[in-house]
């Protein structure tokens, strides 16, 4: 199924370890511009025939079909070319025929330029630099990548949360620490009350008759106060 497009990154997963796709980068539609392009030349060169004697017919066939064939291996090498973002690290897999992977652990990366041209902003697009602690030969350069903030941002979180623990676990606890930050955030927006805490009193048992129950209402026990001015009584053998 490679054939028609698909490279299957998910062969490339190492599954067993927790690694899964948090986005999959196809090439932006721009990349395949000047492959149309030269696709659509096949029509005038076609028109040649036109004008050429019968025996020479050959020569704009075989032109225009060697700009057609040419033009589809550059769209299927555009399409099976894919930028793949997961928990532990980043991967290219190109090639049409022969299949190339290049592989970056997210703790090599130093740095990532988006570079986007005038073109890029108008269409969409930008192009990757990545600095690396060894510069991996087909993956400093990305080209041709749809929303390249959004995607930076997301290799930005990644690293992030790598650095914690590169797992399913700490994406799903950090997803769900997340919802419940925004949960009450949306509870404080709307001005509802928060709900009161109740703590059980504790037990009195084995205090003296008359002695003073302390409450667990509080972060602090609450103790009788004691009135220093005051003298207390004393037994008549004390005050002679």
């Amino acid at each position: 199924m490679g054939f028609l497009g698909d490279p299957r990154v998910e062969r490339h997963l190492i599954a067993d370890e927790g690694e899964f796709v948090v986005d999959e980068v196809r090439k932006h539609w721009a990349a395949v511009v000047g492959a149309i392009l030269e696709a659509a030349a096949a029509v005038p060169v076609l028109l040649l025939i036109l004008w050429l004697p019968s025996e020479a017919y050959w020569v704009p066939l075989l032109l225009a079909l060697g700009l057609v064939l040419h033009a589809s291996w550059r769209i299927m090498g555009a399409r099976m070319d894919r930028f793949v973002i997961t928990n532990m690290r980043v991967f290219r897999v190109h090639g049409i025929l022969t299949q190339n992977i290049a592989t970056m652990p997210l703790a090599r990366i130093l740095d990532i330029s988006v570079h986007r041209p005038l073109i890029g902003r108008i269409l969409g697009y930008g192009h990757f630099v990545f600095e690396s602690a060894a510069q991996e030969q087909g993956l400093r350069d990305i080209r041709f990548v749809p929303k390249p903030n959004e995607r930076g941002l997301t290799i930005q979180r990644v690293i992030q949360r790598a650095g914690l623990r590169g797992s399913a676990q700490a994406w799903r606890a950090a997803d769900e620490r997340r919802e419940r930050d925004a949960a009450a955030a949306a509870a404080a927006a709307s001005g509802a009350a928060p709900q009161p805490t109740t703590t059980a009193a504790l037990p009195t048992v084995g205090l003296p008759t008359g002695a003073p129950a302390y409450s667990a209402s509080s972060d602090t026990a609450e103790f009788p106060s004691e009135d220093h001015n005051t003298t207390a009584e004393m037994p008549w053998w004390r005050s002679q």
